[in-house]
């Protein structure tokens, strides 16, 4: 089978398309032929390097964190999916590999596709959503009828996190470029700030919770506008001492991110709030909640465009330059 690879830690990402085995399944893992993938600014962090003090990598790896496709085969153990079931996974950050053929990966992972959507679309939500989903649920523990505030919403996450958050009942402020008022106002977001015209922080206060897309220059800026005991998750920011304990990482690497997000540790406190950093994991079973949510409320992702797998660092370079409107998709 075909799998597009990466040969070593670079900052001009280059993937290879080489020739490889298919995959052979464990006895809780399924086999999948991949459909479609999502290419995500996360492809750009592991293929450059960035998160290795989290996720080291062996090479060639072979890259992708998201896929839509069929089961081809199931393990012996594999209770809940069959062959022939369509389905959708953000892949555990143990065992990428979305850009190839053919995949394997454990059965706790994956969930049934939403039947409303095509494979092009399912293989845009799985990270997003699951991003949006612990960010909300298992890090600021959101409760209805609080105000959220999601900067620079107009990207793929804010398509996913948006729908989500008004299903938890929250008062949901997005900002982005004008022209994608329109869209995000349509999907549920209550108010909608132009950047290029307005500064959310002169403009809003009393913000229960914040979600940080744009990373460390604004989380200041972000903890200002939040109430005393207000939250903030931070995408892009740094990790801190809190999230290498939720990790389970070796004391080293807990002194480590202590160090690193020892700035944003501070400004949280001095604002009297909490800073989280998130990294989100595979998880199957929040993505079939998900599922239901993305068909009761006819859900559709931001899809900006579409490659073929010949042409996969093509969708890398499109996704690194910060242009796209929505998800960059590659099918096979």
């Amino acid at each position: 089978m075909k799998a597009a690879q990466l040969s070593k830690y670079s900052k001009e990402i280059q993937l290879e398309l080489n020739e490889v085995k298919v995959p052979e399944i464990k006895s809780h893992e399924v086999l999948v032929k991949v459909k479609a993938a999502g290419v995500n600014p996360l492809d750009i962090l592991i293929g450059n390097g960035s998160i290795r003090m989290m996720y080291d990598y062996t090479f060639p790896l072979t890259m992708g964190n998201e896929l839509s496709g069929v089961i081809e085969a199931v393990g012996n153990d594999v209770e809940n999916f069959h062959v022939g079931d369509p389905i959708y996974t953000r892949l555990p950050m143990s065992h990428i590999g979305a850009f190839a053929e053919y995949v394997a990966v454990d059965e706790k992972a994956i969930a049934i596709m939403p039947d409303t959507l095509s494979f092009n679309e399912a293989a845009a939500v799985p990270l997003t959503a699951l991003t949006a989903y612990q960010a909300l649920q298992d890090v600021l523990h959101v409760q209805p009828n609080h105000k959220l505030f999601i900067p620079g919403g107009t990207g793929g996450l804010g398509a996913m996190a948006i729908p989500i958050a008004k299903s938890m009942g929250l008062y949901v402020i997005t900002s982005g470029s004008e022209r994608g008022r329109s869209r995000l106002m349509s999907i549920g977001a209550d108010r909608f700030i132009n950047y290029q015209e307005e500064n959310y922080a002169d403009l809003l206060s009393g913000i229960d919770y914040v979600i940080d897309t744009l990373g460390a220059k604004e989380i200041k800026a972000e903890l200002s506008i939040l109430k005393p005991q207000g939250k903030l998750v931070s995408l892009k920011a740094a990790p801190n001492y809190r999230f290498a304990v939720e990790q389970g990482f070796p004391l080293w690497k807990k002194l480590l991110f202590g160090l690193v997000g020892s700035r944003m540790d501070m400004l949280a406190r001095n604002n009297q709030n909490e800073y989280h950093f998130l990294f989100v994991q595979a998880n199957g079973k929040q993505l079939q909640e998900i599922t239901d949510l993305v068909v009761q409320q006819n859900i559709k992702p931001s899809i900006d465009s579409t490659y073929k797998m010949e042409d996969i660092n093509q969708a890398l370079t499109k996704v690194s330059t910060g242009h796209s409107q929505g998800k960059v998709i590659v099918t096979f």
